[in-house]
């Protein structure tokens, strides 16, 4: 069946296609990662592993007889597990004027591009570690500086690092920078009249126009239920079959007895009594509580946490090697929650470490309707338009679809602001 679209259609998704990038603001921040054609995607599932880079350690002395040990190599699985569709229905009556169908494509672009942005958003503000708790209303300098300390002290890459601002905390940092009696800069005219914050300690900042509210933990008192509680890296394990799979060492479990284990939810950010942060590379202490994420709930009290708590206790190489923390938690350390008021996350992270995978299907015109397609020239998002009318009432059905994935390889390389938190 050939396809049959007026000029108009084509014009307007020619303009749909020219426009949607230009939105896509966290996307294109982000890194553009497909390693495989469509074919092979498909028969892998639209999931694959990638792998991450290696930590080697170091040891004194010449003979290093008792040092040599296996290296591990580590990957971290991806896919493409969104499908996003903005569809409508026009009647023949609508159909006299072209410009009702345009305006709905303007709409579709504008929701299946913010959908995009917000997965993104999501995943870095949710799964990033780091988390900076901050009791005031935003400052400024001293807000993303905080982020900036945190990461760099933990010998997290300086480059391409990216702050995500709420519109408030956006305008209130600008608010600062306007007033030069107070933020000390002689140039604030942007500040003030676009309300312009620009680089700040090493991050790339923007204004977000999507926000993601975290309401306020609600575990209670919480502690470690039970002593040993590390993570061992490992690059796969093998089923009683003999089968091997690779393993994600982004996250490890954690017991907690808690006041109340049914309020905990994903997203909330607590430290560990006694537990510090260390430089991954040198590993030493930082002095400062790790923070952590819970990214589940796999079992009753228990919690998945981000990162995986690499504390050493096996001794092992792989151990010595990705160390993240400074000690093991000790059974009945207090669990300190820090997401202590509802509020906007505001997601900071290194580029690298934030993937787009752009995904893809078919749709065959051959099945009975009109399909048109094009990828974005820079990201390669594949974006569907079909059209199939209906005999019964002369109406026409419209949609517009997209498929993609996100991905956060590290979730040290990222995490969350949070403001006026008690």
């Amino acid at each position: 069946m050939a396809n049959n679209f007026n000029r108009e259609e084509r014009v307007m998704f020619d303009e749909m296609i020219e426009g949607f990038e230009d939105q896509l603001v966290i996307a294109k921040a982000a890194r553009k990662y497909r390693p495989f054609g469509d074919q092979e995607m498909q028969r892998l599932g639209d999931k694959t592993w990638i792998n991450v880079p290696n930590i080697a350690a170091s040891y004194d002395g010449f003979d290093q007889t008792a040092n040599f040990g296996d290296i591990t190599e580590m990957a971290v699985p991806v896919s493409i597990g969104f499908h996003k569709s903005a569809n409508g229905n026009m009647s023949a009556k609508d159909l006299r004027d072209p410009l009702q169908l345009k305006n709905y494509g303007d709409a579709a672009r504008d929701k299946l591009a913010s959908d995009i942005n917000l997965a993104l958003f999501t995943t870095a503000a949710l799964q990033g570690s780091q988390f900076v708790k901050r009791t005031t209303a935003p400052t400024g300098f001293d807000d993303i500086a905080l982020a900036d300390a945190q990461m760099t002290e933990q010998g997290i890459p300086l480059r391409n690092r990216k702050a995500f601002l709420s519109p408030r905390v956006y305008n209130g940092m600008a608010s600062n920078l306007a007033k030069p009696q107070t933020s000390g800069m002689q140039s604030s005219m942007d500040a003030y009249t676009k309300a312009y914050v620009g680089d700040v300690a090493g991050f790339e900042t923007y204004k977000n126009d999507q926000s993601i509210r975290l309401a306020a933990a609600a575990g209670g008192a919480t502690t470690v239920n039970g002593a040993n509680q590390y993570w061992v890296p490992k690059a796969t394990s093998t089923a009683a079959t003999g089968e091997t799979e690779n393993v994600d060492n982004r996250y490890s479990t954690l017991a907690v007895t808690s006041a109340n284990y049914a309020g905990i939810k994903a997203g909330d950010a607590f430290t560990i009594a006694g537990v510090n942060s260390i430089h991954m590379i040198t590993k030493q202490d930082t002095g400062q509580l790790q923070t952590f994420r819970v990214i589940g709930k796999p079992a009753a009290n228990v919690i998945l946490v981000a990162p995986a708590i690499i504390s050493g206790g096996g001794a092992t190489k792989a151990e010595i090697e990705y160390k993240n923390v400074s000690a093991t938690p000790a059974t009945g350390a207090a669990v300190t929650w820090l997401n202590t008021t509802t509020a906007e996350l505001n997601p900071f992270f290194v580029a690298d470490n934030l993937l787009l995978l752009p995904g893809s299907f078919t749709v065959d015109p051959n099945d009975g309707w009109n399909v048109m397609r094009a990828t974005t020239p820079e990201l390669g998002i594949a974006i569907t338009y079909v059209r199939q009318g209906n005999i019964n009432n002369l109406a026409v059905k419209y949609r517009w679809d997209i498929d993609f994935g996100t991905s956060l390889i590290n979730p040290m390389f990222g995490g969350s602001l949070a403001f006026n938190q008690a």
